[in-house]
């Protein structure tokens, strides 16, 4: 697992792809705070505007760092290779994914200065900002393992893109009124609220508020081990084919 690892962690850096994802990501993150969020005209010293558009911009930077975990193996017909190797399935699995999340873990990381910033300005609570990390990267983790999953059944990355944009986007809204109303006019309450826990807005926004919930926390983790099955599921599969 750590082999693989240190593969797939390797291979971010062989090629311009990770310098790409990295500036993109910050210069989106700055745009958004800084422009289009108004940081300076809202006179608040937090990350809240930083933070919200964390789910939007996840959802579609993590799903094309993840189709090409799986996709690009099968492409390029590494993937039967790598299955011959002394190493089960599912280390495979979580090596790869384990070297994209700290890859989201690292740009996640380098937009410090944007915390620096909000210091500086004045004296925001650093603990809701620790917590509103701690969501995010869960949250990467999530769309990360939904994407891996789907990358693994395909050999087209663009088809592993969309897909995964579009499953992600349903668990992104599952939450919002404009998806609820269309149950609350004919479903029972327990199956709205159902329908509504699967939210990773809701999930998201409960940590980000500061408080690092357990239920949210097993949410996102329970969400990343049922992929990551998945993913091993369809492996293997392969594997046997």
């Amino acid at each position: 697992m750590i082999a693989i690892f240190k593969r797939e962690w390797a291979a971010y850096f062989a090629t311009p792809l990770a310098f790409v994802f990295l500036v993109i990501f910050l210069f989106a993150m700055g745009a958004f705070t800084f422009y289009l969020g108004h940081f300076y005209d809202n006179g608040i010293a937090d990350l809240t505007v930083f933070f919200g558009y964390h789910p939007w911009l996840y959802l579609f930077l993590m799903p094309a760092l993840a189709m090409r975990l799986w996709a690009e193996e099968r492409r390029g017909g590494t993937l039967e290779l790598l299955l011959t190797l002394p190493v089960a399935p599912w280390k495979a699995v979580l090596g790869k994914f384990l070297a994209a999340w700290t890859f989201a873990g690292l740009a996640l990381v380098l937009t410090f200065p944007i915390w620096l910033t909000v210091n500086y300005l004045g004296s925001p609570d650093n603990g809701v900002i620790l917590a509103s990390y701690i969501g995010s990267f869960l949250m990467a983790g999530a769309y990360l393992a939904i994407g891996s999953a789907i990358s693994a059944a395909t050999s087209n990355q663009v088809i592993a893109f969309i897909v995964t944009v579009v499953v992600c986007f349903l668990f992104t809204v599952s939450g919002a009124p404009l998806v609820l109303d269309v149950f609350q006019a004919w479903a029972p309450l327990t199956l709205v609220q159902t329908i509504s826990s699967f939210s990773f807005l809701s999930h998201f926004v409960a940590i980000a508020a500061g408080v690092v919930d357990l239920r949210d926390v097993i949410y996102f983790g329970s969400l990343i081990a049922l992929f990551l099955y998945a993913n091993v599921l369809i492996v293997n599969l392969r594997k046997s084919g």
